[in-house]
């Protein structure tokens, strides 16, 4: 009984402030650490002799695809934390086991059919994203050691959010750790030392990510956890409730994705066949750039969104409202830093992936065309994030996805004025719009719908219904 009441005590005792520094900042960190996943991969990757500049460029070939299979991951993981959350603040504990169970189930099956599938059409589906014929043979290779381990992917993500959703930022934080630091150390081991190459950066981060699954089905297991994991516990009827949480999730990062293969093709199309590959490089160090800001910004709001889904489902719109500021403001620092130090010393970043000069500056003023406008990327995780974290898909939706169709509207147009490497600036219009649009959007609709919602004197039990069928 003690443990039951765990995650209720931590949220009606302390402060909004406290919460997000409590929970928001292990998350956070955790998310740094997880930047070592891809960003390691990709700096030794681009120091492998002779053929690391096309090597690199293979992996951000195959980011989208990979980031898409991740998607699933933290479909379920949102959606399930979220539905677990409003239950536990509803006092229904009953309902927020059931969750986790159901959750573990459908991250296997998924698990399952995405493996088979994408081995299936790989070669179809890398020409499809931009591969050339000189980086097909690297990508396919990273592509298919990567899809083997899906299963160890999916478990360690999907259920590190139930880690965080009932307080245990602190332990969300050493899985992501464990996992950061086994590729950190096999990186170099295998793909120097055993002479592996790009198979040896694939076979790293696949065993890192069986050790972070490992440990975070080992604490779900544990005594101390308040919802542990447990297949007696097993409702098939909330996959269908977890899936429309986080099926917005899913939905902006596949969204992402499909923008990233988009910019790939515009870049091969309109940069011709040498100059391409050079911009699609360029392109792929922005995605890691762009990686060391989403990463700790999603950790920051995925490690707070148990505070949104909790007072949601105990009619805590005050709360609400504070914890909104409250994860723009931490979001807001950070991003904010980041973009200074890019504008200002953008080849410090670029030449821990390349070693050409000339590619190295071209680079450079990439980078710096596509991050004029990242503080608007902290507006989005505040509003988008914490309204997903309340079921509010019907406000968080069209948030995200202006900003998107605004991104894909750029990559067209932008190339038929202006020379193709001013596609870049994309990323800056997009963020700056979408931005604007969501702080809008929030005021004039979202806010006073959530206020008389809660507020008012028409909640019901038809409304728990409406939230988890």
């Amino acid at each position: 009984m003690q443990n039951d009441i765990y995650t209720a005590e931590l949220m009606e005792k302390n402060s909004i402030r406290k919460l997000i520094f409590r929970l928001g900042i292990p998350a956070m960190f955790g998310q740094f650490f997880n930047l070592l996943y891809s960003i390691v991969d990709r700096i030794f990757v681009g120091q492998i002799p002779g053929t690391g500049e096309t090597a690199l460029a293979s992996i951000g070939i195959c980011a989208p695809a990979l980031t898409a299979v991740t998607a699933f991951a933290y479909m379920v993981g949102i959606g399930g934390a979220s539905c677990m959350s409003i239950s536990l603040g509803q006092k229904n504990q009953e309902r927020a086991k059931q969750t986790l169970g159901s959750a573990v189930t459908l991250l296997l099956g998924i698990s399952v059919l995405l493996t088979v599938i994408l081995l299936l059409i790989r070669k179809p589906l890398l020409y499809t994203m931009g591969c050339s014929d000189a980086m097909y043979p690297y990508a396919e290779t990273y592509f298919t050691i990567y899809i083997l381990g899906t299963i160890a992917s999916l478990l360690g993500v999907g259920l590190n959010q139930f880690l965080l959703a009932q307080g245990f930022s602190k332990q969300g934080m050493v899985s992501v750790m464990i996992g950061a630091l086994v590729n950190v150390i096999l990186d170099p081991i295998l793909i120097f030392g055993c002479g592996m190459g790009i198979a040896g950066a694939a076979a790293a981060t696949v065993f890192s990510q069986c050790c972070m699954a490992v440990y975070v089905i080992w604490q779900l297991c544990g005594d101390k956890i308040p919802v542990r994991l447990n297949f007696d516990n097993i409702n098939l009827k909330l996959w269908r409730q977890i899936i429309s949480i986080g099926s917005m999730s899913f939905l902006i990062t596949i969204l992402d994705n499909l923008i990233i293969i988009l910019l790939n093709m515009a870049l091969r199309r309109y940069g011709g066949p040498v100059r391409g590959d050079q911009l699609i490089t360029c392109a792929t160090i922005i995605q890691s750039f762009m990686t060391i800001v989403f990463c700790p910004a999603q950790g920051i709001a995925s490690g707070c969104g148990t505070i949104f889904s909790y007072h949601y489902g105990a009619r805590h719109y005050e709360k609400i409202l504070h914890g909104l500021i409250g994860v723009f403001l931490l979001c807001g620092v950070y991003i904010g830093l980041l973009q200074i130090a890019v504008q200002a010393f953008p080849e410090v970043f670029v030449r821990m992936f390349l070693k050409n000069d000339s590619l190295c500056q071209l680079a450079s003023s990439s980078i710096r065309m596509y991050t004029m406008a990242l503080l608007g990327v902290a507006v989005q995780y505040a509003l988008v994030d914490g309204l997903t974290a309340m079921g509010k898909i019907r406000f968080a939706f069209p948030m995200s996805v202006f900003r998107k169709i605004v991104y894909i509207i750029c990559i067209f147009a932008l190339p038929y004025i202006a020379d193709i490497r001013f596609i870049f600036y994309a990323g800056t219009i997009s963020d700056a719009i979408g931005a604007l649009f969501s702080i809008v959007s929030f005021i004039c609709i979202a806010n006073p719908g959530l206020k008389k919602e809660l507020k008012g004197s028409g909640w019901k039990k038809s409304r728990e219904d409406e939230v988890l069928g």
